[in-house]
């Protein structure tokens, strides 16, 4: 293993990082256990399994002492002398509440002078089933490289053989002169999409609608909340009036907060919050490289419609204009911008980024892919996974969606004292999702 220089953005993650808003994702996955030992069991060979997971030894250290020529005020990747799984592997006791602790782990930030990761063990009460919450730092992983870590402590799974790619000819210390009007193209080109990003953002922010309850003051607390909705249930809905199932999600997410705003007492009339809707720049046959490949799309969610066919019409035109736009412009590509910062830049104005997240977006809608194979630890199946995002400053609410084996799974994290009722919103995401297939029938 050797040491590798961060990529911009995740550098921006690791500096925007604060004790009350730490910046890790994490997946709960709730296991049918074949016996009550099964989750001490499950501990052990997480702990064994990650001993030989040289993507899990990395810790991250500052690059001015590790001999990166033009990396002052960056960050790298190296190898952990001291590394210790049982570090990084917790069994807890038995519990009755798998999304409470979940939760109460959730808020508690990774230890930054360790390889940025951790796996909790949680027995359930009932003996005949137990959960594993996993803990990724961004710097560390996006969902998919967060995904292919995790797979590689849970048991084997039988997939085809990867073609290997072709290797990259070495990077020349000049630039080849005979490329020269390419490089002048493309850095013109650079110079055009960031001031077309900075413009889409400032118009973003003119006449924004929003409610209270999802930017209200941050507490660095955190508490969780799953949903599992069937699939079907979103292919009859998206069979009867079109676009994609992505779409239907999202639209699920609209009316869900239509619904809890009103219930709560805080209104959705007027409101229309925008949505970060992550975009992934990388394949699943090239989840290996590190560093995050992330670009965004921002949509106003249709919180203040009452007609839940017509939130999804307006959610599914916002995503078509998207997508037409393709991922690299517009607001939502913010994160395109990092690649242009130097990594001193980065490291001073991490927390000036921290807090200009509740300036660019109101909540963060994101899905996490999934093999669509049953995932098993220790011969236990899981049955259930729900996927969290980490919660930004001044915002209150983040939606993560994975879809398993034929289900679709709703993973919500809020700021505990903002949002003490999530079981609710959690409610009416199931409840929105019978109102679109009852809206759908002949």
């Amino acid at each position: 293993m050797t040491s590798d220089l961060l990529a911009p953005l995740d550098l921006a993650f690791w500096n925007m990082e604060s004790a009350e808003h730490p910046m890790h994702l994490g997946a709960l996955g709730v296991f049918t256990a074949r016996s009550p030992t099964a989750g001490a069991h499950a501990a052990d060979l997480l702990a064994a399994r990650a001993a030989a997971v040289p993507g899990l030894r990395m810790r991250i250290r500052d690059a001015w002492p590790l001999g990166f020529p033009g990396a002052f005020g960056g960050a790298a990747r190296e190898p952990a002398p001291d590394f210790d799984p049982l570090d990084h592997v917790t069994l807890h006791a038995p519990t009755a509440d798998f999304q409470t602790e979940a939760g109460r782990l959730m808020q508690r930030p990774l230890e930054r002078h360790r390889p940025p990761w951790e796996a909790h063990v949680l027995p359930g009460e009932d003996g005949v089933s137990f959960a594993v919450l996993f803990k990724f730092h961004h710097a560390l992983a996006d969902g998919l490289r967060a995904l292919t870590l995790a797979a590689a402590i849970l048991d084997p799974i039988d997939v085809a053989p990867r073609r290997p790619r072709p290797a990259e000819p070495p990077r020349a210390l000049l630039p080849d002169v005979r490329r020269l009007p390419e490089l002048v193209r493309g850095a013109l080109s650079d110079v055009g999409r960031a001031l077309d990003i900075g413009a889409s953002v400032a118009r973003s922010t003119l006449d924004v609608r929003t409610s209270a309850a999802l930017t209200a003051r941050s507490t660095g607390t955190r508490r969780t909340a799953g949903v599992v909705v069937d699939i079907d249930d979103v292919h009859r809905v998206r069979k009867a009036v079109g676009g994609t199932v992505n779409d239907v999600l999202i639209a699920v997410v609209a009316g869900a907060l239509r619904r809890w705003l009103d219930e709560r007492g805080d209104g959705s009339e007027g409101v229309a919050p925008r949505a970060l809707i992550p975009v992934s720049r990388r394949r699943p046959r090239t989840a290996h490289p590190q560093g995050n490949r992330l670009s965004g799309y921002l949509m106003r969610l249709p919180v203040a419609d009452p007609d839940p066919l017509g939130r999804l019409a307006t959610v599914r035109t916002a995503m078509d204009r998207n997508k037409d736009a393709g991922p690299n412009r517009g607001a939502g590509a913010v994160a395109l911008l990092a690649d242009h910062v130097p990594a001193l830049g980065h490291r001073l104005g991490g927390p000036f980024v921290s807090q200009a997240a509740r300036l660019w977006f109101d909540i963060l809608v994101t899905s996490v892919p999934l093999p669509g194979i049953g995932l098993k630890l220790g011969g236990n199946l899981v049955s259930e996974v729900y996927p969290f995002a980490p919660l930004a400053r001044g915002q209150s609410l983040a939606v993560a969606i994975s879809t398993y084996r034929g289900r679709v799974h709703y993973g919500l994290v809020a700021d505990a004292e903002a949002v003490p009722d999530l079981d609710r919103l959690a409610l009416a995401v199931t409840e929105e999702v019978e109102t679109l297939i009852t809206a759908c029938d002949p």
